[in-house]
């Protein structure tokens, strides 16, 4: 269930369901049942779930009970329109309906069915499958929508510190939204085992470049400097790595390539090996980043 565009209250409540519902799933076939205090088919269908749930407590069975009135939320995600309503969830989704089964031998009937199918582990730790968390994020971040990214991201490192893709994509939703104190913040909370991760690493590397972030007079400085004379190599570095840590990535991608082409070999290859850097930060995977390095190799060998 995803949470980004919520308000706070909506917020708790998806917090209490993946604390309830969604994480004992991960391992378990969760008889999720919705009920309510008024509700008098709800008051007798309850002893037939919780006495059915405990014979199968072995066998990784788990009841879960939401409130309609408290959880009017979820249950308008569920679409709920009656009372009860009982689903079987399996891994964060709904399985089977299992809101007819009212009786014993039919509620163990379709229980039977589907624990025979389903890889159910009962006793093992939860496991979120975070992947299409993480996909989810990504998308939302190259839509350029960073702080949506962020929260999104923010919530898989809670699920899964140590998952290096999780806390490189925080990191940079963090950088496009210009919070270099959170990204600092982040990178000192990162594990110590994804120190050297790749994407940990992109992340760093990013915030040594954004760190760098001129003021707009300081950079058209730079800019009318560099403009002023092209043949001027330490000028026009200066206004690439501005013009980066200012959001112009297309200006300091052309200047340089122009830097290159001109004189590859000025001050030890700096203008590669900052465009280099650039690439790393950005992300190698980038459309922009591919475009640009397309560029770069008919610079060198076209």
């Amino acid at each position: 269930m995803a949470s980004m565009g919520l308000n706070i209250e909506e917020q708790k409540a998806v917090d209490r369901f993946r604390k309830a519902v969604v994480e004992p799933s991960m391992a378990n076939l969760v008889i999720l049942d919705f009920w309510a205090e008024w509700c008098g088919p709800c008051k007798a269908l309850t002893p037939v779930l919780e006495k059915v749930a405990a014979e199968y407590a072995d066998k990784g069975v788990v009841l879960a009970k939401i409130n309609v009135d408290e959880e009017q939320f979820i249950a308008a995600q569920f679409q709920v329109r009656s009372i009860p309503t009982v689903y079987a969830m399996f891994q964060g989704q709904p399985v089977a309906d299992l809101t007819n089964a009212r009786s014993e031998s039919q509620l163990k009937g379709i229980l039977d069915q589907l624990l025979a199918k389903l890889p159910i582990h009962p006793g093992e730790a939860p496991k979120q499958d975070i992947a299409p968390l993480i996909a989810m994020g990504e998308e939302v971040l190259a839509s350029g929508d960073g702080e949506r990214a962020a929260g999104i991201f923010a919530q898989i490192v809670e699920m899964a510190p140590h998952d290096g893709a999780a806390q490189g994509g925080l990191l940079r939703a963090l950088l496009t939204i210009g919070a270099l104190d959170q990204v600092e913040a982040a990178l000192a909370a990162v594990p110590a085992e994804l120190a050297n991760d790749p994407e940990v690493a992109r992340a760093r590397t990013a915030l040594e470049l954004a760190r760098n972030k001129p003021e707009d007079s300081e950079l058209a400085a730079l800019r009318a400097a560099a403009e002023a004379d092209p043949a001027d190599m330490a000028a026009g570095l200066a206004f690439a790595e501005a013009a980066f840590a200012a959001g112009e990535r297309d200006a300091a991608a052309d200047k340089l390539l122009a830097m290159i082409q001109a004189d590859r070999a000025w001050n030890d290859g700096a203008a590669k090996a900052r465009l280099l850097q650039i690439f790393e930060a950005v992300g190698l995977e980038d459309p922009w980043v591919a475009a640009q390095r397309r560029r770069l190799s008919l610079v060198l060998f076209g």
